[in-house]
């Protein structure tokens, strides 16, 4: 059994980049580095606690991007548009060069966003620390976005009440209310169109949080495939 995490473990975090051109010699290196720690004492909790660090550095990279200016706005894949609801809205509005007030306020909401999402990362260290044994042993054998997902299911209902206050401060601290409420005037003025006005905050939020997983699967699926630059005190520890 220790054999077995411990192999999986190694694969999750990577190894030393000097070897990643042979696979062959990378195969013995992880096979005689196991062999040398499994019978030195290596639990399951120690392999859980290496795995808690390893996310607990996925979470701070991934927070740390999005929250740094263009996080959101230049990352295409977690760039948030207006809602679903509001396509027409935007069409309409570009159509009669009113472009400019679409652009400012897609920019706001991303701002805001990229403000926010540092509230973030304390809901999460509180998970991984909640994590039990079970659990880390669960994600080592499982889906490359096992940890991700255990993240979403175990802290989306902590972020949605926590980021709501965090997005709405953010949303009039970068402009994104007025911005808003500028479109849909404009647009709720037209002749023949049926008003609307989205629920800026809550979209906002939803929206955010999707990003910031986004992100953090970014950031397991670097943890699990590639070499890690760095290795922490406890990794040293227990694969030394």
């Amino acid at each position: 059994m220790k054999y077995k995490y411990g192999t999986l473990l190694l694969a999750f975090l990577g190894w030393s980049s000097t070897y990643a051109q042979n696979f062959g010699g990378l195969k013995k290196a992880v096979e005689s580095k196991v062999e040398t720690v499994a019978p030195s004492g290596l639990s399951e909790e120690e392999i859980a606690a290496g795995l808690k660090e390893a996310l607990n550095s996925g979470v701070e990279k991934g927070v740390t991007q999005l929250s740094k200016p263009d996080g959101f706005f230049k990352d295409p894949e977690i760039k948030i548009p207006l809602p679903p609801e509001a396509q027409e809205v935007e069409k309409k509005l570009r159509a009669i060069v009113q472009g400019d007030k679409v652009d400012e306020a897609i920019e706001s909401i991303n701002r805001a966003a990229e403000d926010a999402v540092i509230a973030s990362k304390d809901i999460f260290v509180a998970a991984i620390k909640e994590m039990s044994l079970t659990d880390a042993l669960g994600i080592l054998n499982g889906e490359d976005d096992a940890a991700t997902t255990f993240l979403n299911k175990s802290t989306r209902s902590s972020l949605e009440a926590k980021f709501k206050p965090s997005i709405k401060a953010s949303l009039e601290k970068v402009g994104a209310t007025k911005h808003w409420n500028s479109i849909f005037s404009t647009y709720n003025k037209l002749p023949f169109v049926k008003k609307v006005n989205p629920d800026l905050e809550d979209y906002a939020t939803t929206k955010t949080i999707d990003g910031l997983f986004v992100q953090i699967a970014k950031e397991e699926l670097a943890i699990r495939k590639n070499p890690l630059a760095r290795v922490s005190d406890l990794l040293k520890k227990v694969f030394k």
